[in-house]
């Protein structure tokens, strides 16, 4: 386990600006032109919460400058809650008493296709760590046949080889979503107390992997509650833009998921509160002006509908946790966390076109993709 971050990534030298009481300088970050980590820190400080809606406004507006008044709608959807790992705030971690349960084909199919006639045209396939009962050849076989019936199709399951991505990405796989967690190398291997998913520079590393693999998005993000979330948040940065002038072809994405009720009852360390996730939000927009920013369901109504259109231009819909979940031709199968917001489909979308926004079910077809050229790795 590695005691430090590489300098490209490490957030130290601008941590002490997350403290900063000079209100001045945090109104100039948020006007900056050309806002950087040191922008990024202020406007994270505790003293920037009476500028929230200074942020907010300047978020929006640079939202809609990018992203129109659209919101890109996607779902997850669980394969599989086997798990090897000793996450200690999972709910499917392999020492809890969960019910576990995978897809096989049959089953498959009558998940997908009941998401593809709710109208959705982007999922993401999620599975716990690398298992016999969902590996690579496995999701592979998930991929070919989602492929057949939605034209964007995301993974977030365990790090993997690039050869591997390149499989994937073959059998039509269109991006990654892959969270560090915790940039924090401590905190990680406190959290991590077993298995593959201990490898804190494997997983650090396996974005880079996937692109090389020619998969066309990466989505990061930080468990916020797990460490110091203003480090957290700078380092995310950091790997995006990182990311970003490596593969300046690719898509990067950021999402912000926060510690939720799960089996195990894990209490956050450092807990963020709702208007702390919002300043996150702002913050990282516009110091990220083209970077797609997301929130799931596991966030409350009442957040998603403050949140949409204000710095967040992707949302999950309609989102099941538990394997099975959208046919229900699984087994019961115990859920990785508690969603929040549980509103249909029709439900979402008028509460978008009430606020002036346009919920997006298709980004692209497949048929459109072109060949993806990679810079080299700095």
């Amino acid at each position: 386990m590695i005691n430090s971050l590489p300098n490209w990534l490490d957030p130290t030298p601008w941590i002490e600006h997350s403290q900063s009481t000079d209100l001045q300088a945090i109104k100039n970050a948020i006007y900056s032109d050309h806002p950087g980590e040191r922008e990024l820190a202020l406007m994270l400080s505790p003293a920037a919460r009476p500028l929230l809606e200074t942020m907010a406004q300047r978020a929006q507006a640079i939202t809609r400058r990018h992203f129109g008044r659209t919101i890109a709608l996607y779902t997850p959807l669980y394969l599989s809650n086997y798990c090897n790992g000793g996450c200690l705030y999972c709910g499917i971690a392999a020492d809890r008493r969960a019910i576990r349960a995978v897809l096989n084909v049959e089953q498959l199919d009558r998940e997908l296709d009941a998401i593809t006639q709710a109208g959705l045209d982007e999922v993401v396939l999620l599975t716990g760590e690398r298992m016999p009962e969902a590996d690579t050849s496995y999701i592979r076989e998930a991929i070919e046949r989602a492929s057949q019936r939605l034209n964007n199709i995301n993974i977030e399951v365990f790090p993997m080889e690039e050869s591997e991505y390149r499989s994937l990405a073959e059998a039509g796989c269109t991006g990654v979503t892959l969270y560090q967690e915790t940039y924090d190398p401590i905190v990680y291997e406190q959290m991590h107390r077993w298995g593959d998913k201990r490898d804190f520079e494997s997983r650090l590393d396996a974005p880079h992997r996937a692109l090389q693999g020619g998969l066309r998005t990466v989505g990061l993000g930080v468990l916020l509650g797990l460490a110091d979330p203003s480090a957290d948040l700078i380092a995310l940065y950091r790997h995006a833009t990182h990311l970003l002038k490596t593969y300046w072809q690719a898509g990067v994405t950021l999402s912000f998921p926060r510690i939720k009720p799960q089996m195990g009852g894990f209490q956050a360390l450092h807990p963020v509160d709702e208007s702390m996730l919002a300043q996150a939000i702002f913050a990282l927009r516009i110091c990220l002006p083209a970077v797609p920013l997301l929130l799931s369901t596991r966030e409350a109504e009442a957040v998603r509908n403050g949140l949409a259109g204000i710095g967040v231009s992707k949302m999950s819909v309609a989102s099941k946790t538990t394997v099975g979940g959208y046919s229900d031709t699984a087994e019961a199968s115990t859920e990785q966390f508690s969603i929040s917001d549980e509103r249909s489909i029709d439900a979402f979308c008028a509460m978008l076109r009430e606020k002036g926004l346009e919920p997006v079910f298709k980004n692209y077809d497949a048929i459109y993709r072109e060949p993806t050229v990679y810079a080299t790795r700095s």
